[in-house]
């Protein structure tokens, strides 16, 4: 089986690729798919998208954690939830993992919420992760 995790280089990333380690370990192991998806064109500055140190430093652990793994970066311009969901779909994902950020509800309401639409599309089970952050 195979589960894909939603990745954006934030803690909610962090702590989401954390649990899909974990998870994917479980059952005599399964395959990782992580996807680092955005919306926006990342030659324009987009944070969402990880640089290449980035994703090497995320290979590496890959490679010493997980048993089989893909890591995927469309640039497609498709919305991220979208991305994920059709990865998953792709893939006949057993899971889903993604990281949760507290947000107000008009931050959610004008910013949309990758999260939500995972939620509401996936035909798979998802795993949120909350981030724990330092006070």
């Amino acid at each position: 089986m195979t589960i894909v995790v939603g990745y954006v280089p934030t803690p909610q990333g962090e702590a989401a690729l954390d649990r899909a380690i974990i998870e994917a370990g479980r059952d005599g192991g399964q395959k990782l798919v992580v996807v680092n998806a955005s919306k926006s064109d990342p030659l324009e500055g987009d944070r969402a998208i990880a640089d290449r140190r980035r994703i090497g430093q995320i290979e590496s652990r890959l490679r010493s954690s997980v048993a089989e793994y893909e890591l995927r970066q469309p640039l497609r311009g498709q919305d991220p939830a979208d991305e994920i969901v059709d990865t998953a779909e792709a893939f006949g994902a057993s899971l889903i993992v993604i990281g949760l950020r507290k947000r107000s509800s008009v931050g959610k309401m004008i910013f949309g919420s990758t999260a939500q639409g995972v939620l509401m599309n996936a035909s798979c089970p998802v795993l949120s992760v909350k981030a724990m952050t330092e006070r």
